[in-house]
């Protein structure tokens, strides 16, 4: 494959021919927003935040779907870009809870960063605001929160990334649009398998690790990242540790191509490296019931033939 120069804020950068603009700024390490970019997942160019001005053109380009060209020239934050991303995450903020304080996601939430980075902020107004009502507690693994859902489809992407899920979707249209499991089910109630590739993906607070509540925040500990031995995937989690240092939660890293993510995995991680690991729970006909951890780990049946 080829290689193309273009020029990206007055710097040059020399990169494959099948690059996009975002992934070559990257190598200039020019962090261009977005929020439905992801590059293991397909592009769609859903939140528009990653526009950029390329000279020759009279329209703003998502640099996340145009590839890149032989002498291009790119610039990525002009008064008229940083003017469209500065409209876009009004839009957003007004459709969204303010409960920052509280939240989570807060200190890693991309909508949360880049409103700081534009000086965007929250304003009161008696308009309607998308899904306040529809917050889904009923998994003991993921809280799903539609009030802070901005709908750039992460979560319905990577979840048809494994054939046989496939549980999320968009459904309804226009300020009705909102993310579902199956056709419109709870979480319990659903196919969901509570693998968490949803949660790892989501730049906001809309689908969040509920086993992580109340734990820690990602300013208060240390993490350290651990490769899943439960099968030959060897998928990549994160043990979160507390003030004390008492490792108190695991959550699922980024599912890279070929890396599915289960919850048995993210179950005999947490057993294993959790000081004081919760009860463990699976589904019997669309319904959460407590377990035991060998039956979550899956080891009921080689712990009977131990035994015996």
């Amino acid at each position: 494959m080829r290689n193309v120069t273009l020029t990206i804020d007055g710097q040059k950068v020399t990169v494959p021919e099948d690059y996009t603009i975002i992934k070559a700024a990257e190598e200039l390490g020019i962090n261009i927003p977005a929020l439905c970019y992801d590059p293991n997942l397909e592009v769609v160019s859903a939140c528009r935040l990653c526009v950029v001005e390329v000279e020759g053109n009279p329209k703003l380009q998502t640099s996340c779907s145009i590839a890149v060209q032989d002498g291009m020239v790119v610039n990525t934050e002009t008064k008229k870009v940083v003017q469209a991303r500065k409209d876009i995450l009004r839009l957003l903020l007004d459709n969204h809870p303010n409960d920052c304080l509280t939240c989570q996601k807060a200190g890693e939430c991309l909508l949360q960063e880049y409103s700081y980075r534009y000086g965007v902020t929250f304003r009161d107004h008696d308009g309607a605001r998308r899904g306040g009502e529809l917050v889904d507690t009923s998994s003991p693994y993921i809280l799903k929160d539609d009030s802070k859902c901005i709908l750039c489809g992460k979560c319905v992407r990577t979840c048809y990334e494994v054939s046989d899920r496939q549980v999320l979707s968009f459904a309804n249209r226009g300020f009705d649009t909102k993310i579902v499991a199956d056709a419109d089910l709870s979480l319990e109630e659903s196919s969901c398998v509570s693998c968490n590739r949803c949660v790892s993906v989501c730049p906001v607070g809309a689908l969040v690790d509920k086993r992580m509540l109340g734990k820690t925040r990602v300013w208060d500990g240390e993490s350290q990242h651990i490769q899943c031995k439960v099968c030959e995937y060897g998928c990549n989690f994160e043990v979160l540790a507390d003030k004390a240092g008492e490792n108190v939660a695991v959550r699922a890293e980024k599912p890279i191509v070929g890396r599915p993510l289960c919850l048995k995995g993210r179950m005999a991680t947490e057993f294993m490296y959790l000081d004081s690991p919760e009860t463990p729970y699976k589904k019997e006909d669309g319904k959460f019931v407590e377990t035991s951890w060998e039956e979550a780990m899956g080891l009921t049946e080689v712990l009977k033939k131990l035994n015996k």
